[in-house]
């Protein structure tokens, strides 16, 4: 199908197909890593391995899938997302039907690990900036909606995995897994191309139907924008987001094993998880629809929930009642969830719809690292103390000290958005970022970025 130039974002139509198919992805790819530990027992068992060896399953498959980001972005600035996506559900699927011959654990690392760990990748990426490409005004709802299946898939997919493990063995499910796995080409089929005036000039296209940029290097460097390193409100996003991530993770992995300390049983520990899970949900909707109002800035919206979100972790260790600790979880789920969806919003308002693939690249390899450092961080906390009140303080205060870093975007100081609707508002918008000693030049975009210099591009 050709690609279409619409004078402006879609702003829905068949955006709303594009939203059900990453909330399909999101509940295939993140919903099947969080449930996935349903094989934890039968993997130590089978292969008669400790359970720190077989925990790196699924450590390197998120771990492949984060840092395979930017690959996936420079494919789906060359490619386009449709073939990107549908690759990247085949691969999933195939390191699945390999995982189900694996004969030591080596298999399922190069399997489920590496093989399907880049097919995610391939998925998620351009899923999530095929949203953002098809909405404006919208955005925020659209990517709350997307993201719900993450919650919902990881819902349904524990108790369905495990009846799968019952049974047909851990092979049989895996296999049948693998054959879920492929309705992630459908959802990439669905994926309509689309072009945009505000892309990057100097876009790379196969057949050279447009100027390509010159050398190979360059090419390389282009299809990643790796001059976004250079582009410090971007920085100063992935810098907050990193240290957002660092705390954000925590409870997920010690709010039962805490609960369980200070005396609660097994079931009354999980059912805190569940009414945060249930929670997140509702606020990644109630947030997109809120922040669509536009009522605040975005990045004043970010600042709001990411701190609540750290305010609730530090408190988390003194609730010593079970009332109290099911408003805890009540207010955590909500809020943490309610931050999802502006992260991802806010994103193209800083660096411009033209450049989310490589964006979204870049910002899901460097976040990662947080993401990697917090609950091995939180756990030696905990060994040191004897208690988790110092892994939740800490990554409470993680998280604000995340929203204090986003005061550093010129945005956060200024009272216009990001997005002006008229030529007047945009250079009213760049004088009142001027005044207070910076310009953030993708905070006030011109109308017409018809060509390299109006849109501030750097070229390698």
């Amino acid at each position: 199908m050709a690609a279409r130039v619409p004078g402006e974002v879609p702003d829905g139509g068949w955006g709303w197909m594009i939203v059900v198919a990453a909330f399909l992805m999101s509940a295939l790819v993140f919903g099947v890593i969080r449930s996935f530990g349903v094989f934890f027992l039968s993997f130590v068992d089978y292969f008669s391995e400790v359970s720190s060896t077989v925990s790196w399953i699924t450590s390197m498959a998120v771990a492949v899938q984060q840092f395979s980001s930017p690959i996936a972005s420079a494919l789906s600035n060359y490619f386009g997302a449709r073939p990107v996506v549908m690759s990247g559900g085949l691969l999933a699927s195939l390191g699945l039907i390999f995982a189900c011959l694996a004969t030591n654990l080596i298999h399922l690392y190069l399997s489920i690990g590496l093989l399907s760990g880049f097919g995610w990748a391939l998925v998620f990426t351009p899923s999530v900036a095929a949203v953002s490409r098809y909405f404006n005004k919208r955005r925020t709802l659209a990517m709350g909606m997307a993201f719900t299946g993450v919650g919902i898939g990881s819902f349904v997919f524990s108790p369905l995995f495990q009846y799968l493990l019952d049974e047909y063995t851990w092979r049989g499910a895996l296999l049948i897994i693998a054959g879920m796995m492929l309705n992630l080409m459908a959802c990439g089929a669905l994926i309509r191309p689309l072009t945009l005036k505000e892309d990057r000039v100097c876009a790379v296209v196969p057949g050279g139907g447009q100027q390509s940029c010159c050398g190979t290097g360059s090419m390389i460097f282009n299809l990643l924008d790796l001059t976004l390193l250079r582009h410090w409100p971007f920085m100063t996003l992935v810098l907050s987001i990193t240290l957002i991530n660092t705390g954000y993770f925590v409870p997920y992995v010690h709010f039962v094993a805490h609960a369980r300390l200070i005396g609660f049983d097994e079931y009354q520990a999980a059912f805190l998880m569940s009414v945060a899970g249930v929670l997140d949900l509702i606020g990644r909707l109630l947030s997109g629809w809120f922040s669509d109002l536009r009522k605040m800035q975005l990045v004043h919206i970010l600042m709001l929930w990411t701190s609540l979100t750290g305010l609730t972790l530090i408190v988390l260790p003194f609730g010593r009642t079970y009332p109290v600790l099911m408003l805890i979880s009540v207010a955590y789920g909500f809020c943490s969830g309610a931050l999802t969806p502006v992260v991802f919003s806010l994103l193209p308002e800083i660096v411009g719809i033209g450049r989310i693939y490589g964006a979204l690249g870049l910002l899901q390899m460097l976040e990662s690292v947080g993401g990697l450092l917090g609950a091995p961080m939180s756990g030696w906390l905990r060994d040191v103390t004897g208690n988790y009140t110092a892994s939740f303080v800490v990554a409470g205060v993680f998280l604000l000290l995340g929203s204090l870093v986003l005061f550093s975007l010129p945005s956060a100081l200024t009272c216009c958005h990001l997005q002006s609707r008229t030529q007047d508002e945009a250079e009213e918008c760049k004088s009142m970022t001027a005044s207070n000693g910076s310009v953030f030049e993708a905070q006030c975009p011109p109308i017409d970025p018809s060509n390299a210099s109006s849109m501030n591009i750097e070229v390698a």
